[in-house]
């Protein structure tokens, strides 16, 4: 009786306290820095808060507030998102949670039921986070359904499917919602899908576009794909991104090529794979696109979030798309056009000697995967990942999590079957191989390195920067740790316990700064001792 009257106390009290999450408070976010409302805190995808209260001076008083516990042992990759005191995460590998953001109890639970034998190639049972709008959260599930729940009760208000999990496609991004659209993005790649880009209306489940990743046949780009190769060439969209009101333009990163190692059946550049686009909301349409790996045979894809930044270069301030690509090069682009900028290896690359005027590779010969193996770097796994980079508006540096490492990367015949592995080929990390890993801080505008925190292997964990001059990752080793943002000098440090495969972000409650991080099968909340 105690238990079902402490669930309606906290219920009564979750519906009190919560409000609409309107199209407008999140094109404004920055106006609410207590409150994280969209996966990487604002649509520049910058993960920089102006919250301040945590500092350089005093981040050694950062301790654990409250540990929220999974119950299942899966990969835990949430970005939480807080509005109002009220936090929703995602669990995998695709159960969405509300909990009372200052104690983490669990308000409520919604767990679809996924297919005993539902497929996920090429990844794990893993969801990287919900979107808020309006009275509802919005999930994509591994056997690839979009689903709206309310609010407040978590109940079902529509399921629509996105695509044929028996073919391979399954979803693993974060919704993004947009001005009464969720924009979803696609898992699959290694399954020989056909990728694309949806966007539903967010009141009735209804789609409203499909953008194709790969140019069908009489399509402008369907050139850039040998016979039918177009029809199983990968290139899905499984990491959210980022959008620019003002423009009304959408982008967003897409993955390799199919198959992954072997590109003899699939000659040309093969657009638009490891590329961004730039696309309309409104009707779908791509405005313009930037391939950063034509023809790519390392599983080099550009899912990395775009950070959009209002710089100045050569003393005009120009709207820009930033990006740390998987391949080892760090772009700068107009937002507006797609003109290449600038561009700049931030991490060790042996398979080009830079980039031309254009931006495109200029590429070493013999530099392609072998039958028995050629090394080259970075590995298939890139010089960084799907974890999000972080801009801050207060150092004014690009930070990245980095990982130095190589592999040898094999080629093999290889034939489409619908549903199974589509690789062509794998790679082999090299036998005591000095891998490591490192924080990168760049200079935007041209990607020269600032400075370099090294971490003892490399990470599989996102940044947040903060006003109050920190820089916050995380370890597969499990620490937690907060970094000077202008020097990168280590300021704290938390052993979670557990690997670290997720990205920070930070909200207040009561008007008190917290940082929460995924730790192994945890979410840990930090706060700094009263």
């Amino acid at each position: 009786m105690k238990l079902i009257f402490t669930f309606f106390i906290c219920l009564l009290t979750f519906t009190r306290n919560h409000s609409q999450v309107s199209y407008q408070r999140i094109a404004n976010a920055e106006k609410e820095p207590g409150n994280w409302l969209t996966y990487s805190g604002n649509y520049a995808a910058t993960r920089f808060t102006p919250l301040q209260d945590i500092h350089t001076d005093n981040v050694q008083k950062l301790a654990p507030i409250w540990i929220y516990q999974l119950r299942n042992p899966l990969a835990f990759e949430t970005t939480p998102l807080v509005v109002d005191n009220i936090m929703y995460i995602s669990e995998p590998p695709s159960t969405v949670t509300a909990l009372d953001a200052a104690t983490g109890r669990k308000i409520w639970s919604y767990v679809p039921v996924i297919p005993k034998d539902v497929k996920f190639l090429g990844f794990g049972p893993v969801n990287r986070g919900v979107a808020l709008l309006d009275n509802n959260v919005y999930i994509g599930t591994l056997d690839a359904h979009l689903i709206c729940l309310d609010a407040i009760s978590g109940t079902l208000k529509w399921n629509v499917l996105v695509g044929d999990n028996k073919l391979g496609y399954a979803i693993t991004c974060a919704p993004i919602a947009i001005d009464g659209k969720i924009i979803i993005g696609i898992s699959g790649g290694e399954a020989g899908i056909r990728g694309f880009l949806d966007a539903y209306n967010a009141k009735t489940g209804k789609r409203e576009w499909r953008l194709h990743t790969i140019p069908g046949s009489g399509e402008p780009g369907n050139e850039t794909w040998e016979g039918d190769s177009w029809k199983t060439g990968g290139a899905p969209t499984w990491v959210p991104g980022s959008f620019d009101k003002e423009l009304n333009l959408l982008y967003w990163g897409i993955g390799n090529p199919g198959p992954d190692w072997n590109g003899d059946h699939r000659k040309g550049e093969n657009l638009y794979s490891c590329s961004v686009l730039a696309i309309n909301p409104t009707t779908g349409k791509m405005v313009w696109y930037f391939q950063f790996t034509p023809h790519d045979t390392h599983d080099w894809d550009a899912n990395q979030i775009p950070v959009l930044i209002d710089m100045k270069i050569n003393g005009v301030l120009r709207k820009t798309l930033a990006s740390a690509n998987r391949n080892g090069f760090y772009y700068v682009l107009d937002r507006k056009t797609g003109e290449f900028i600038a561009g700049n290896a931030y991490a060790k690359q042996t398979w080009a000697k830079g980039l031309d005027s254009k931006g495109k590779p200029i590429l070493i010969e013999g530099k392609e995967p072998t039958e028995k193996g050629n090394l080259v770097y970075p590995s298939l796994q890139g010089a960084t990942n799907w974890f999000s980079p972080s801009y801050s508006k207060t150092s004014g540096l690009f930070y990245v999590s980095v990982r130095e490492m190589g592999s040898l990367y094999f080629k093999k015949d290889t034939d489409y079957k619908p549903g199974q592995f589509f690789l062509g080929g794998g790679e082999q990390l090299l036998p005591g191989d000095n891998a490591y890993g490192a924080v990168k801080a760049l200079d935007p505008a041209t990607g020269i390195i600032k400075w370099e925190f090294k971490l003892q292997s490399p990470p599989w964990s996102g940044l947040l920067s903060t006003a109050g001059g920190l820089v916050f990752g995380g370890s597969t080793e499990g620490n937690f740790y907060a970094l000077d943002a202008v020097t990168g000098k280590s300021k704290w440090q938390f052993q979670t316990g557990g690997q670290i495969i997720a990205n920070p972000m930070s909200f207040t409650v009561n008007g008190r700064q917290r940082i929460a991080i995924a730790a192994g099968n945890n979410l840990m909340v930090f706060g700094l001792m009263q």
